[in-house]
Order: structure tokens, then C-alpha cells, then sequence
């Protein structure tokens, strides 16, 4: 089994094809600037990565933009720092603003040659539109937490994903699913038996798990690569 025997990819959003902690760290600047301090970006993202899956377990529903920025009031109050209405807001609109990985729309253009690609992201649709236009490609379907009610790693979000490659076509054996988050992502897929391949964003990075919640325990997983660049060469690889 090699990477382009697959006939449909989805990707999480943001930590795999979103420099999802360049984005966080950039906007949790005015609140250090507004209380006159900071919390190094490695402590940073690990509160992060503790909060928001919390507030995603309590809030299913809420629209992702609202959840961060209760997720930022949160991170304030633990950090025993003083937030505001529009602190909390300004952190949960910066979604349009967080960087695109370097390999992304390269990587994305080349794959959409060899497959169809679906989205599967716990964003809301207004947020991920903005993201969309940074990603240079047409997603042949895209799934938000908004639409499913819920957020990954709930299983309901991946088995709505099933629901909708079975629409387009495709069967669960022709689906590889790919992502940065082992949490959210690799874990509840391998428990539905979606083939996957882990993009291990933090490769160069020693210890920890960022913006993303540690796991207990390994996951298994079909591939991984370092970078979504490289799992894009597998496919012009196998399929030239």
C-alpha cells in the first residue's frame, strides 16, 4: 500500500495545512501586551492545547470563532491575567489571519491532480471561507463542526465524513485521512478504521504536543511524513 492507491484524501485544517500555532501565538500577543507580561510559546500552546479540547467537550454547538474566544478568557483567567470582551472576540476572529504552511498550496495543487479532497475541520463555515481563498484549491466537499454539531475527536464528525465521500462516490477503502493532530484526528480515525497519514508538523520540535492535547497512547497510522510537501511527492511518485 503506497499513498496514491487512494482515490480520496480529507485533511484537517488548521495544524496541517494552517500553521495553526504561528496563529495562536500571534494573537494571543495583545493580551500579554495588555497585561505587561508573556508565557513562553511552548507554555502558551500546551495551555492551549489542555483548554480548548475542554471547551469543545462542554460547548459542541458553539460556533468554533465563539469557542476560541472563550477558550482565550479561559486561558487568561489560568495565566491570572486580565481579558476583555474584545480580547476574548479579537482571539477568536483571527482565524482569517493565521499563516498558511509553507508546502500547503503546492502540495494541495499536485494532490488535487491525483484525488479528490474534503475537508473535515472543527471551524465554523464563515472562518474556514476565509481560509479557504489562502488554500488555492476547490474542495470536492467540506465538513465544519458547525455542519456536524459536534467536534472532532468525536466520532460523529468522521463517521459524517463516511457519509460524505459515500456521496460522493467513494468507499471507506478508497479514503486516507490526513492530519497533524494524533488527538483529535488519528486516534478516533484508526477507532473507525479510516486509513490514515500522520503530517508530523513538529518533527524538529523535542518534547511536547503544542496546541494539540497529548495522547495516552500511540496511535497506528498507514504513513507519515514530515511535511504534507512530501506526502504529495508519494503521489506524483506512484502516480506520474
Amino acid at each position: 500500500m503506497v499513498p496514491g492507491d487512494f482515490r480520496i484524501l480529507s485533511f484537517d485544517c488548521y495544524g496541517t495545512l494552517i500553521d495553526w500555532e504561528t496563529g495562536i501565538w500571534n494573537a494571543l500577543q495583545p493580551l500579554f501586551r495588555a497585561n505587561g507580561t508573556n508565557v513562553p510559546r511552548e507554555q502558551a500552546l500546551a495551555g492551549f492545547g489542555a483548554i480548548e479540547p475542554v471547551v469543545e467537550h462542554e460547548h459542541p454547538s458553539l460556533l468554533y470563532r465563539d469557542l476560541l474566544a472563550r477558550t482565550h478568557a479561559a486561558m487568561a483567567t489560568h495565566w491570572s491575567m486580565t481579558s476583555s470582551t474584545e480580547l476574548n472576540a479579537g482571539f477568536g476572529n483571527s482565524i482569517p489571519d493565521w499563516p498558511v504552511f509553507p508546502d500547503t498550496i503546492r502540495a494541495l495543487a499536485t494532490l488535487k491532480t491525483h484525488a479528490n479532497l474534503v475537508i473535515l475541520s472543527n471551524v465554523d463555515r464563515q472562518s474556514f471561507a476565509a481560509t479557504n481563498v489562502k488554500l488555492g484549491v476547490t474542495f470536492d466537499a467540506i465538513c465544519t463542526a458547525e455542519d456536524i454539531g459536534s467536534y472532532k475527536p468525536d466520532q460523529r464528525n468522521f463517521q459524517y465524513l463516511l457519509e460524505t465521500i459515500q456521496r460522493l462516490g467513494f468507499r471507506k477503502s478508497e479514503l486516507l485521512h490526513v492530519a497533524q493532530s494524533l488527538f483529535h484526528d488519528i486516534a478516533p480515525a484508526e477507532g473507525l478504521g479510516i486509513h490514515r497519514c500522520w503530517i508530523n508538523r513538529r518533527n524538529d520540535t523535542a518534547t511536547g504536543s503544542g496546541a494539540t492535547k497529548a495522547v495516552r497512547h500511540m496511535p497506528s497510522f498507514d504513513f507519515t511524513f514530515p511535511s504534507l510537501g512530501e506526502l504529495a511527492e508519494g503521489f506524483q511518485a506512484a502516480r506520474p
